[in-house]
């Protein structure tokens, strides 16, 4: 029998109704002829109260016993929806990531997935049972201890399950029908799209799309497990197909520019009057990178007697005040004149495998957004997307601007 794995987030397990609502979506598949897996978020909010009540016992806490506390969360919803499944006659039974057993790093809070053992649930699903997994943690083997994979690690999850386990595909239910071509709060004629490419996917979820975790799209590319985004919230009984990331050569007709997205999670630190001599960018990006700041966009720009240059680049906003701090710290190694930064600014991004093809794809967004009035400050390329950081304020116009200018309002 083909596998199958369903994975719901915490808005989908938010309360008992829902559960059963869930239920009724695997009941679904059951009755199609899969052999089920089902990964299961915490109901939402329960990890936040989690995470407090760790922090009220001790701010201090350690990081294994933090794991201990946030792991319940998905431990309880396994459970309630197994109850859910049996209830209505499907068998079913629950899994922790430790009894399959899911081998992690020891990095608690935010481990990486080494390896799975499927024997666990090869037996379960030979002895015709749905296998409903809690999400988001598994376990450490040289200390036995459980380990948690950081926010929205159950979609990581879901899709290592899947890989290990053969799967024909792995379903991602949420509370949207699928990846649009932007955010459509922000563009009310943004389109769901049928299908995108696992490197599209990947730079879009890196760039700001809130739809799938990072490291679940990055797992699904390496093993090329063909995943779907789909809405809980559709009735079991008439639900739409969604969007499926999959390979390239899966993709009849493929657009020059897929999507847009954009990050307000950006800050710009400018180093003034920086001395150029080797050795000055090691200077100053190494201790970010030992800080584990993540550096993007980087612009130089050497002065006219090429004695001095000044260093522009971004960072996470939640990164600013270190990151000038550390900076700060470094001013007599790196030599800089004076440093300056801002937080009001938004990493927009145009992604699409068509643009490996075309040439002049990001020159005609510059015409547009320039003829927009709006200041470019920053602009990075890659062989499939280009970002550009412009002023926050400007934010909508130059995402309604690009989503236009490439057609994507009738995509």
């Amino acid at each position: 029998m083909p596998r199958l794995v369903m994975k719901f987030g915490g808005t989908s397990v938010a309360s008992v109704d829902r559960i059963r609502n869930v239920a009724r979506h695997v009941a679904r598949e059951v009755a199609a002829g899969y052999e089920v897996a089902v990964v299961v978020s915490a109901m939402s909010g329960k990890t936040n109260e989690l995470v407090g009540w760790v922090k009220d016992a001790d701010p201090l806490y350690g990081a294994a016993e933090y794991d201990t506390v946030v792991a319940s969360g998905e431990q309880v919803t396994s459970g309630l929806l197994a109850i859910a499944l049996n209830k209505d006659g499907i068998k079913a039974r629950s899994w922790q990531g430790w009894q399959i057993p899911i081998h992690t790093s020891d990095a608690h809070g935010s481990a990486r997935i080494e390896g799975i053992d499927p024997t666990n649930l090869d037996e379960s699903f030979k002895r015709g049972e749905v296998a409903v997994i809690a999400g988001f943690q598994g376990v450490n083997p040289q200390t036995g201890r459980i380990a948690t994979l950081g926010r929205g690690g159950s979609d990581t999850s879901a899709v290592a399950i899947a890989a290990a386990i053969g799967a024909e595909r792995c379903d991602i239910y949420t509370d949207v029908d699928g990846v649009y071509t932007t955010d459509p709060r922000v563009v009310p004629k943004a389109q769901r799209m049928e299908r995108v490419t696992f490197e599209e996917m990947l730079e879009m979820a890196s760039l700001g799309a809130k739809v799938l975790q990072v490291r679940s799209v990055e797992l699904a590319m390496v093993h090329r497990v063909p995943t779907t985004v789909r809405s809980s919230f559709d009735p079991p009984d008439a639900a739409r197909p969604g969007t499926l990331i999959c390979d390239e050569d899966q993709i009849v007709e493929q657009q020059i520019i897929t999507g847009i997205a954009f990050s307000k999670d950006e800050a710009q630190i400018t180093l003034r009057a920086v001395k150029d001599s080797p050795g000055i960018a090691a200077a100053i990006f190494g201790p970010l990178a030992d800080a584990n700041i993540n550096v993007d966009m980087i612009i130089q720009t050497v002065s006219g007697d090429q004695s001095t240059t000044d260093m522009t680049f971004t960072v996470p906003a939640a990164d600013y005040e270190r990151s000038r701090a550390i900076l700060d710290a470094q001013r007599d190694t790196i030599q800089f004149g004076q440093i300056e930064g801002a937080t009001d600014v938004v990493k927009v991004s145009a992604i699409g495998v068509g643009m490996r093809s075309h040439a002049g794809v990001a020159a005609k967004a510059f015409r547009a957004l320039a003829q927009k009035g709006i200041n470019i400050r920053a602009i990075t390329t890659s062989e499939i997307k280009f970002s550009v950081l412009i002023d926050a304020a400007y934010t909508e116009l130059a995402v309604r601007t690009l989503h236009s200018l490439y057609g994507l309002d009738q995509a």
